[in-house]
């Protein structure tokens, strides 16, 4: 059997365990949204690309605005990315790589990042740009957009890396919230 010594550790043990789930239950989760759309949603058209080479660019290349919030202290940057997992007959599209954006941005504007801006690096899209590209999508089934958004403890350490050619931001993901919209 057990000596009370050993039960009041026990039982200590326990009380840690349980004081740490709670506290961890009580901290906001880490969550990203958009007034420009509702989750599960259809965006608006202004949305859309506006390349005069494809028909099924039909918008004004608008990025929609986003916000974040819950993300924990120490928190030192957020990269956030727009993916497309119909486009391209299933090979998926990446329309957006944003990174080393400060802990201080929150959120961005609607139409702020259709432009490289100062608040983010741009990794190499599907597209082969560093700023928001929008949808194409071919008439048919609508396609489910993604924008994900994540936090971390420090910066990437090796810039050059964040694209999708080469992951390396990886290794500082912490935790992501996602948005979706059809």
């Amino acid at each position: 059997m057990f000596s009370q010594h050993d039960l009041r550790n026990m039982i200590a043990a326990a009380a840690i365990v349980l004081a740490l789930a709670v506290a961890v239950r009580a901290a906001d989760p880490f969550t990203l949204t958009s007034t420009t759309f509702k989750d599960g949603q259809m965006m608006p058209r202004k949305v859309a690309n506006n390349l005069s080479n494809n028909p099924n660019c039909v918008g004004e290349n608008v990025s929609p605005q986003l916000s974040w919030t819950g993300a924990p202290d120490g928190t030192k940057s957020f990269a956030i990315l727009m993916e497309d997992p119909e486009g391209r007959g299933g090979a998926g599209v990446h329309h957006w790589v944003a990174y080393g954006i400060p802990a201080s941005v929150t959120s961005f504007a609607e139409g702020e990042v259709s432009k490289p801006s100062d608040k983010y690096v741009g990794g190499k899209s599907t597209q082969g740009v560093g700023n928001f590209s929008g949808p194409c999508t071919p008439p048919g089934t609508p396609h489910h957009y993604t924008f994900v958004g994540v936090f971390g403890e420090a910066r990437p350490a090796r810039p050059s890396a964040v694209s999708f050619q080469g992951h390396g931001w990886v290794s500082w993901v912490i935790r992501e919230a996602a948005v979706g919209v059809s």
